[in-house]
């Protein structure tokens, strides 16, 4: 299969040699190792973000859970006084 896109074979060369006519060939592993560690840096930031957007949704999640339990919580109460409050109203009737 053919790439779509990139250098292939004869472009891939012709970069190599424009890239060796601007920096020398001394440069050149410098430039690599520059380039290597600003892509692993990049990498390392993007998982630090990915784990911080995963940290942030389970604790989204727990507290949505927390609320719901209290919602209930407040319902139910709510509930035994309104029937309490029923009863009372009934018996003194």
């Amino acid at each position: 299969m053919i790439p779509l896109f990139g250098p292939v074979g004869p472009e891939l060369l012709i970069i190599v040699a424009i890239l060796i006519l601007l920096f020398g060939a001394k440069k050149i592993p410098q430039l690599s190792n520059s380039l290597g560690k600003s892509i692993g840096s990049f990498k390392k930031g993007r998982q630090d973000i990915e784990q911080e957007l995963q940290e942030m949704e389970s604790e989204t999640q727990e507290t949505a859970q927390e609320a719901k339990s209290g919602a209930r919580e407040m319902t139910e109460t709510a509930e035994k006084e309104v029937e309490e409050a029923t009863e009372a109203v009934s018996g003194s009737s």
